[in-house]
């Protein structure tokens, strides 16, 4: 077994957590959003300082690679991959919504049949979404959804579908079919990421250091804030 640090930044939510033959040796956790640049690299000098005081040799780095926040990703991705290239370990990349799923089939007693459907929130009625069967085979490939009534109904008429993530619940007066479940708080954690990167490095599944990327799905695309109508720039309000 492997001891593994493991990042993820996708959301709102910057977690770390550290890994060791299965089990979960420490963790940090930031629900507040926005603090990605300061919280991450706290919570892994914290994990490190840890691993290192413990005569603990790390053995990977994996981190959450998308789709989701431009920002957030892009400051998870860079972080691993330094510390990878300082300590000269590889690096596991795993897809956001497979996180997703983890806790989904740790926790839930699912039909046979049943699909699951994380989703990740973008705007409007936009989300990231994939769509897996219970062995997080790739039913549907991710892609950005544009949810009405008709959205999964391919999928909805021949399974018990299960919606989650921070995406499914602006969907919910949409997708209205009997078959249709939702899940409360379910989030992309590092906690929850040890059994897909465990699985990736028994595999021998690394990615290219120096020329990983995050899968944004989409280009980041910057708004700029209208102007007050009647108000100079240096106006006070």
């Amino acid at each position: 077994m492997s001891c593994i640090l493991h990042i993820e930044t996708s959301t709102e939510v910057c977690s770390v957590a550290v890994s060791q033959d299965g089990g979960r040796i420490f963790y940090q956790e930031d629900a507040q959003g926005q603090q990605h640049a300061v919280k991450l690299g706290v919570f892994v000098d914290e994990a490190l300082s840890f691993i290192d005081s413990h005569a603990i040799p790390l053995d990977a780095v994996a981190v959450s690679c998308g789709p989701g926040s431009y920002t957030g990703l892009r400051i998870g991705v860079s972080m691993a991959k330094g510390i990878c290239y300082g300590r000269d370990i590889p690096l596991v990349g795993l897809p956001t919504l497979e996180v997703m799923c983890v806790p989904v089939l740790l926790r839930e007693e699912l039909p046979e049949d049943a699909l699951l459907c994380p989703m990740i929130d973008a705007r409007r009625m936009e989300v990231y979404a994939a769509v897996y069967d219970r062995a997080l085979r790739t039913v549907r490939q991710t892609s950005a959804d544009i949810v009405d009534e008709s959205s999964y109904l391919e999928f909805l008429e021949q399974h018990p579908v299960y919606f989650f993530g921070n995406g499914a619940a602006k969907c919910r007066e949409k997708i209205t079919h009997p078959n249709a479940h939702f899940l409360e708080n379910v989030r992309p954690l590092a906690k929850m990421m040890m059994p897909l990167a465990e699985k990736a490095i028994a595999t021998g599944d690394y990615k290219d250091v120096a020329y990983f990327e995050p899968f944004y799905l989409k280009e980041f695309v910057a708004t700029k804030s209208k102007p007050l109508i009647g108000k100079s720039e240096d106006s006070e309000s």
